[in-house]
């Protein structure tokens, strides 16, 4: 079995399983996990954001204000 495919089986399987078996199983992998929580962007992402970045200073897309995002994104903030 590949990689890829143990891993579709273990995320379906975790999205179903009871409460007691996943948190066996954090507690399996739990230094693995926090060892690894550190999170990087890669060079492909580095460009895209600085490209995102030029344009906000430009002007030339549509920006918003904390206030105004958490009124898009969370549910029931609409006014």
């Amino acid at each position: 079995m590949t990689t890829t495919a143990i891993r579709k089986k273990l995320m379906t399987y975790i999205a179903d399983a009871d409460d007691k078996k996943v948190k066996g199983l954090y507690m399996l992998i739990e230094d693995d996990i926090s060892s690894k929580e550190k999170f990087e962007f890669n060079d492909e992402q580095v460009k895209m954001l600085e490209q995102d970045r030029n344009e906000h200073i430009k002007g030339k897309s549509k920006s918003y204000s904390r206030e105004d995002a958490k009124q898009i994104v969370l549910p029931g903030n609409d006014k």
